[in-house]
């Protein structure tokens, strides 16, 4: 099996400088690909370094809506120098999040201590970087890999009234409901789908996740993040410094298996669509499209 993570974060600092020996675990596990998101120019270099490191890393390039502060005001200069530096890279994490605005401090320092102290960008600012990053992806044709939490609705939205990619876009760790799945699809999206959404409480996820049109579906780790239950945790990881633990790249290969079988499909029909998506999404020719 070729196995394509259609979304991760392995410039994070929770692998603690172990890149080099998750990279070559990936690779044994099947991993033939995985698309690195920056989140900020902070760690666009880490990601650079990832893709001259191995062939496997595909970086993109982006500012999350959570990490709008770290920014700067020459974001955009720095952005264009990367999508220059690399051809065949995507613009992403990019998007818009109500959810941090909405969330207890508590609840936000699950994911990152620092949110303790962080004073989220408001929906207006996050919409703004949001269109003007869309607009970069559209105006080369890179793949976006777009989040979005708790504002589907406005997602939509913007989406029908801002130029998007002829490639089309990813919507990573899909939330939304299965009834917005057609006017998204309509749009270009396509939709991937981490080993979290396996936990009892997803249930909801699950289920559009089975309404997905087959030619539209993609899988991630999201590593760091979104740790799937422990039957599908093959490679427990507790390198990050607070002593939790991280989700190991390698868990790809359950979450395919995991996948196929919710779709009642064979594992050995299950990759290699799944590999014609991520081809057609991020596919490394310009040409790539819907």
């Amino acid at each position: 099996m070729r196995l394509y993570d259609a979304h991760n974060h392995l410039q994070d600092d929770r692998f603690d400088g172990g890149q080099p020996g998750l990279l070559s675990e990936a690779a044994s596990a099947g991993v033939a690909r995985m698309v690195v998101n920056g989140a900020c120019p902070a760690d666009w270099g880490i990601v650079e370094s990832l893709a001259h490191q191995s062939s496997l890393v595909l970086p993109s390039f982006g500012c999350h809506p959570w990490y709008l502060h770290e920014c700067g005001d020459d974001w955009k200069v720095l952005l264009t120098a990367a999508l220059d530096r690399w051809p065949n890279a995507g613009v992403g994490e990019i998007g818009i999040d109500r959810w941090i605005l909405e969330a207890p401090v508590s609840i936000r320092t699950r994911y990152h201590a620092e949110f303790a102290h962080l004073e989220p960008a408001p929906l207006a600012v996050q919409e703004a970087e949001f269109v003007e990053q869309l607009a970069i992806a559209a105006s080369r044709n890179r793949a976006a890999s777009i989040h979005c939490l708790q504002a589907f609705g406005r997602l939509l939205e913007i989406l029908r009234a801002t130029p998007l990619p002829r490639r089309g876009f990813l919507l990573h760790s899909y939330g939304g409901s299965v009834e917005m799945v057609p006017a998204f699809v309509e749009l270009g999206a396509y939709f991937s789908f981490p080993g979290n959404f396996a936990a009892e409480s997803k249930v909801r996820q699950r289920e559009v996740f089975q309404r997905i049109p087959e030619d539209r579906i993609l899988v991630e780790t999201d590593a760091p993040d979104q740790l799937p239950p422990a039957g599908l945790n093959r490679h427990p990881d507790t390198r990050a410094a607070d002593g939790r633990q991280v989700n190991h790249p390698a868990n790809l290969s359950a979450i395919y298996h995991f996948l196929a079988e919710l779709r009642g499909l064979p594992i050995d029909e299950f990759w290699p669509r799944v590999e014609l998506n991520f081809h057609r999404l991020f596919g490394e020719e310009q040409g790539a499209g819907r």
